[in-house]
Protein backbone atom coordinates (compact mmCIF):
# COMPACT_ATOMS: atom_id res chain seq x y z
CA UNK A 1 0.00 0.00 0.00
CA UNK A 2 0.99 3.65 -0.21
CA UNK A 3 0.04 6.51 2.18
CA UNK A 4 -0.03 10.43 2.66
CA UNK A 5 -1.09 14.10 4.35
CA UNK A 6 -1.69 17.96 4.25
CA UNK A 7 -4.06 20.43 5.95
CA UNK A 8 -6.45 22.70 4.04
CA UNK A 9 -9.80 22.23 2.36
CA UNK A 10 -9.66 21.21 -1.27
CA UNK A 11 -10.26 24.01 -3.76
CA UNK A 12 -13.51 24.61 -5.61
CA UNK A 13 -12.27 22.88 -8.74
CA UNK A 14 -11.42 19.76 -6.76
CA UNK A 15 -14.81 19.75 -5.08
CA UNK A 16 -16.71 20.03 -8.35
CA UNK A 17 -14.71 17.29 -10.05
CA UNK A 18 -14.82 17.09 -13.85
CA UNK A 19 -17.54 18.93 -15.79
CA UNK A 20 -20.15 16.50 -17.07
CA UNK A 21 -19.06 13.60 -14.83
CA UNK A 22 -21.92 11.96 -12.93
CA UNK A 23 -21.69 12.14 -9.16
CA UNK A 24 -21.48 8.76 -7.40
CA UNK A 25 -24.30 8.09 -4.86
CA UNK A 26 -23.39 8.75 -1.24
CA UNK A 27 -25.05 5.55 0.00
CA UNK A 28 -22.69 3.29 -1.99
CA UNK A 29 -20.03 2.49 0.61
CA UNK A 30 -17.03 0.24 0.65
CA UNK A 31 -14.02 -0.24 2.93
CA UNK A 32 -10.68 -1.88 3.70
CA UNK A 33 -9.76 -3.42 7.06
CA UNK A 34 -6.63 -5.49 7.56
CA UNK A 35 -7.14 -5.65 11.33
CA UNK A 36 -8.24 -8.71 13.29
CA UNK A 37 -11.25 -7.12 15.02
CA UNK A 38 -13.42 -5.67 12.25
CA UNK A 39 -16.45 -3.70 13.47
CA UNK A 40 -19.40 -5.82 12.27
CA UNK A 41 -21.84 -2.90 12.14
CA UNK A 42 -19.58 -0.85 9.86
CA UNK A 43 -18.65 -3.96 7.89
CA UNK A 44 -22.26 -4.88 7.11
CA UNK A 45 -22.89 -1.37 5.77
CA UNK A 46 -20.31 -1.92 3.00
CA UNK A 47 -21.28 -3.01 -0.51
CA UNK A 48 -17.69 -4.23 -0.93
CA UNK A 49 -15.29 -4.99 1.92
CA UNK A 50 -11.59 -5.92 1.60
CA UNK A 51 -10.23 -8.01 4.48
CA UNK A 52 -6.99 -9.71 5.49
CA UNK A 53 -7.71 -13.43 4.99
CA UNK A 54 -5.05 -14.78 7.37
CA UNK A 55 -6.88 -13.75 10.56
CA UNK A 56 -8.49 -16.70 12.36
CA UNK A 57 -12.10 -15.54 12.46
CA UNK A 58 -15.42 -16.23 10.73
CA UNK A 59 -16.20 -13.72 8.00
CA UNK A 60 -19.92 -14.44 7.57
CA UNK A 61 -20.92 -12.00 10.38
CA UNK A 62 -19.18 -9.21 8.43
CA UNK A 63 -21.26 -9.62 5.28
CA UNK A 64 -24.24 -7.30 4.87
CA UNK A 65 -27.20 -8.02 2.61
CA UNK A 66 -25.79 -8.36 -0.89
CA UNK A 67 -22.31 -7.52 0.37
CA UNK A 68 -19.15 -8.67 -1.40
CA UNK A 69 -16.14 -9.78 0.68
CA UNK A 70 -12.71 -9.76 -0.96
CA UNK A 71 -9.58 -11.35 0.50
CA UNK A 72 -6.29 -9.50 0.24
CA UNK A 73 -3.54 -11.01 -1.90
CA UNK A 74 -0.28 -9.35 -2.91
CA UNK A 75 0.81 -10.15 -6.47
CA UNK A 76 3.99 -8.06 -6.45
CA UNK A 77 5.58 -8.99 -3.12
CA UNK A 78 5.38 -11.46 -0.25
CA UNK A 79 5.41 -10.61 3.46
CA UNK A 80 7.75 -12.60 5.65
CA UNK A 81 4.94 -14.04 7.81
CA UNK A 82 3.06 -15.67 4.92
CA UNK A 83 3.20 -19.48 5.20
CA UNK A 84 4.40 -19.96 1.61
CA UNK A 85 7.38 -17.56 1.74
CA UNK A 86 10.03 -20.20 2.51
CA UNK A 87 9.09 -22.41 -0.43
CA UNK A 88 9.04 -19.45 -2.80
CA UNK A 89 12.42 -18.26 -1.55
CA UNK A 90 13.91 -21.73 -2.04
CA UNK A 91 12.50 -21.83 -5.58
CA UNK A 92 14.14 -18.49 -6.44
CA UNK A 93 10.83 -16.68 -6.97
CA UNK A 94 11.59 -13.84 -4.50
CA UNK A 95 13.74 -10.79 -5.15
CA UNK A 96 14.95 -7.84 -3.05
CA UNK A 97 13.03 -6.43 -0.03
CA UNK A 98 10.59 -3.57 -0.51
CA UNK A 99 12.47 -0.44 0.72
CA UNK A 100 9.29 0.96 2.36
CA UNK A 101 8.21 -2.38 3.87
CA UNK A 102 11.41 -4.33 4.73
CA UNK A 103 9.41 -7.36 5.89
CA UNK A 104 8.20 -7.87 2.32
CA UNK A 105 10.21 -9.36 -0.56
CA UNK A 106 9.49 -8.46 -4.17
CA UNK A 107 8.03 -11.33 -6.19
CA UNK A 108 9.27 -12.34 -9.63
CA UNK A 109 5.93 -12.46 -11.44
CA UNK A 110 7.57 -14.30 -14.35
CA UNK A 111 8.63 -17.23 -12.18
CA UNK A 112 6.55 -20.40 -12.61
CA UNK A 113 6.70 -21.10 -8.86
CA UNK A 114 5.07 -17.73 -8.12
CA UNK A 115 2.35 -18.25 -10.73
CA UNK A 116 1.63 -21.75 -9.37
CA UNK A 117 1.53 -20.49 -5.78
CA UNK A 118 -1.03 -17.79 -6.63
CA UNK A 119 -3.30 -19.87 -8.85
CA UNK A 120 -3.06 -23.24 -7.11
CA UNK A 121 -2.61 -22.32 -3.43
CA UNK A 122 -3.08 -18.69 -2.38
CA UNK A 123 -6.31 -17.80 -4.19
CA UNK A 124 -8.01 -21.18 -3.52
CA UNK A 125 -7.22 -20.84 0.20
CA UNK A 126 -8.89 -17.40 0.27
CA UNK A 127 -11.99 -18.61 -1.55
CA UNK A 128 -12.25 -21.66 0.73
CA UNK A 129 -12.86 -19.29 3.66
CA UNK A 130 -16.02 -17.97 2.05
CA UNK A 131 -14.67 -14.87 0.32
CA UNK A 132 -16.39 -13.84 -2.90
CA UNK A 133 -13.12 -12.94 -4.58
CA UNK A 134 -9.76 -11.26 -4.18
CA UNK A 135 -8.21 -7.84 -3.85
CA UNK A 136 -4.93 -7.71 -5.81
CA UNK A 137 -2.30 -5.40 -4.32
CA UNK A 138 1.27 -4.35 -5.26
CA UNK A 139 1.04 -5.07 -8.99
CA UNK A 140 2.68 -1.65 -9.45
CA UNK A 141 5.91 -3.36 -8.36
CA UNK A 142 6.10 -5.03 -11.75
CA UNK A 143 6.17 -1.72 -13.60
CA UNK A 144 8.61 -0.17 -11.12
CA UNK A 145 11.06 -3.07 -11.40
CA UNK A 146 10.85 -3.23 -15.19
CA UNK A 147 11.33 0.54 -15.51
CA UNK A 148 14.30 0.57 -13.13
CA UNK A 149 16.07 -2.40 -14.73
CA UNK A 150 14.53 -3.06 -18.16
CA UNK A 151 17.09 -5.69 -19.15
CA UNK A 152 16.92 -7.91 -16.07
CA UNK A 153 13.24 -7.33 -15.29
CA UNK A 154 11.89 -7.47 -18.84
CA UNK A 155 8.41 -8.97 -19.03
CA UNK A 156 7.29 -8.23 -15.46
CA UNK A 157 4.22 -6.18 -16.48
CA UNK A 158 3.15 -8.72 -19.08
CA UNK A 159 3.55 -11.47 -16.48
CA UNK A 160 1.33 -9.54 -14.07
CA UNK A 161 -1.42 -9.21 -16.67
CA UNK A 162 -1.06 -12.89 -17.53
CA UNK A 163 -1.37 -13.84 -13.86
CA UNK A 164 -4.68 -11.98 -13.58
CA UNK A 165 -5.86 -13.76 -16.73
CA UNK A 166 -4.85 -17.11 -15.25
CA UNK A 167 -6.79 -16.43 -12.03
CA UNK A 168 -9.87 -15.36 -14.00
CA UNK A 169 -9.66 -18.47 -16.18
CA UNK A 170 -9.37 -20.77 -13.16
CA UNK A 171 -12.09 -18.99 -11.14
CA UNK A 172 -14.46 -17.39 -13.69
CA UNK A 173 -17.20 -16.53 -11.17
CA UNK A 174 -15.22 -14.64 -8.53
CA UNK A 175 -14.99 -10.88 -8.03
CA UNK A 176 -11.59 -9.27 -8.59
CA UNK A 177 -10.44 -5.81 -7.52
CA UNK A 178 -7.09 -4.50 -8.77
CA UNK A 179 -5.21 -1.80 -6.90
CA UNK A 180 -3.71 0.56 -9.50
CA UNK A 181 -1.56 -1.73 -11.67
CA UNK A 182 -2.04 0.80 -14.46
CA UNK A 183 0.63 -0.61 -16.77
CA UNK A 184 -1.23 -3.94 -16.84
CA UNK A 185 -4.73 -2.44 -17.05
CA UNK A 186 -4.98 -2.35 -20.85
CA UNK A 187 -4.73 -6.15 -20.80
CA UNK A 188 -6.46 -6.72 -17.46
CA UNK A 189 -9.46 -4.35 -17.50
CA UNK A 190 -11.86 -6.85 -19.06
CA UNK A 191 -10.91 -9.53 -16.53
CA UNK A 192 -11.59 -7.57 -13.33
CA UNK A 193 -14.68 -6.13 -11.64
CA UNK A 194 -13.22 -3.18 -9.73
CA UNK A 195 -10.12 -1.02 -10.11
CA UNK A 196 -8.83 1.06 -7.22
CA UNK A 197 -7.07 4.40 -7.44
CA UNK A 198 -5.05 4.43 -4.20
CA UNK A 199 -3.84 7.78 -2.85
CA UNK A 200 -5.86 9.72 -5.42
CA UNK A 201 -6.05 13.10 -3.69
CA UNK A 202 -4.06 12.49 -0.49
CA UNK A 203 -1.25 10.27 0.76
CA UNK A 204 1.02 9.38 3.63
CA UNK A 205 4.39 11.02 3.06
CA UNK A 206 7.07 8.56 4.23
CA UNK A 207 9.74 11.29 4.24
CA UNK A 208 7.88 13.86 6.35
CA UNK A 209 5.79 11.33 8.33
CA UNK A 210 2.54 13.14 7.73
CA UNK A 211 -0.47 13.15 5.41
CA UNK A 212 -0.27 15.35 2.30
CA UNK A 213 -2.72 16.59 -0.28
CA UNK A 214 -1.63 15.75 -3.79
CA UNK A 215 -1.68 18.11 -6.75
CA UNK A 216 -4.54 18.30 -9.23
CA UNK A 217 -2.13 16.93 -11.85
CA UNK A 218 -1.45 13.87 -9.69
CA UNK A 219 -5.18 13.32 -9.25
CA UNK A 220 -5.87 13.69 -12.98
CA UNK A 221 -3.08 11.22 -13.81
CA UNK A 222 -4.92 8.47 -11.96
CA UNK A 223 -8.42 9.60 -12.96
CA UNK A 224 -7.47 9.41 -16.64
CA UNK A 225 -6.28 5.82 -16.25
CA UNK A 226 -9.32 4.77 -14.25
CA UNK A 227 -11.64 6.14 -16.91
CA UNK A 228 -9.64 4.53 -19.70
CA UNK A 229 -10.09 1.18 -17.92
CA UNK A 230 -13.86 1.73 -17.78
CA UNK A 231 -13.87 2.59 -21.48
CA UNK A 232 -12.38 -0.87 -22.06
CA UNK A 233 -14.85 -2.49 -19.62
CA UNK A 234 -18.03 -0.42 -19.10
CA UNK A 235 -19.09 -2.67 -16.19
CA UNK A 236 -15.97 -1.80 -14.21
CA UNK A 237 -16.51 -0.08 -10.85
CA UNK A 238 -14.02 2.74 -10.19
CA UNK A 239 -12.97 2.92 -6.53
CA UNK A 240 -10.71 5.38 -4.71
CA UNK A 241 -8.76 5.18 -1.45
CA UNK A 242 -7.45 8.33 0.21
CA UNK A 243 -5.49 8.68 3.46
CA UNK A 244 -6.07 11.29 6.16
CA UNK A 245 -6.31 11.83 9.91
CA UNK A 246 -9.91 10.83 10.79
CA UNK A 247 -10.00 13.49 13.52
CA UNK A 248 -9.89 16.13 10.77
CA UNK A 249 -13.48 15.43 9.72
CA UNK A 250 -13.73 18.54 7.57
CA UNK A 251 -10.89 17.45 5.30
CA UNK A 252 -12.08 13.84 5.25
CA UNK A 253 -15.53 15.00 4.13
CA UNK A 254 -13.91 17.11 1.41
CA UNK A 255 -12.02 14.07 0.10
CA UNK A 256 -15.24 12.04 -0.08
CA UNK A 257 -16.99 14.90 -1.86
CA UNK A 258 -14.24 15.34 -4.41
CA UNK A 259 -14.12 11.68 -5.42
CA UNK A 260 -17.91 11.31 -5.57
CA UNK A 261 -18.23 14.45 -7.70
CA UNK A 262 -15.94 12.75 -10.21
CA UNK A 263 -18.10 9.62 -10.29
CA UNK A 264 -15.81 7.41 -8.17
CA UNK A 265 -16.61 5.14 -5.18
CA UNK A 266 -14.51 6.63 -2.33
CA UNK A 267 -13.15 5.43 0.98
CA UNK A 268 -10.89 7.44 3.32
CA UNK A 269 -8.77 5.76 5.99
CA UNK A 270 -5.42 5.85 7.76
CA UNK A 271 -2.24 4.35 6.35
CA UNK A 272 -2.47 1.37 8.73
CA UNK A 273 -5.83 0.27 7.31
CA UNK A 274 -6.29 -1.72 10.51
CA UNK A 275 -9.89 -0.71 11.26
CA UNK A 276 -12.95 0.53 9.44
CA UNK A 277 -13.52 4.27 9.74
CA UNK A 278 -17.03 5.65 9.24
CA UNK A 279 -17.55 8.54 6.88
CA UNK A 280 -18.17 11.79 8.79
CA UNK A 281 -21.83 12.74 9.07
CA UNK A 282 -22.89 15.64 6.88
Amino acid sequence: MIGRRGAMMLGLTAMLGVRGQATAPADWRWGVDYGAATDPVLARACRVLVLEPDHARPIAPLRGAGGILLGYVSFGEVERQRPYVAALDAAGALLAPNPHWPDARMADLRHPAWRAAVVDTIVPAILAQGFDGIFIDTLDNAEAMETRDPATMKGMVAAGAALIAAVRARFPGIRIMLNRGYAALPQAARRIDYVLGEAMASRWNFATKRYDLLSDDDWRWQATRLRAARAANPALELMTLDYWDPADTRQVAALYARERAAGFRPYVSTLALDRLIAEPRA
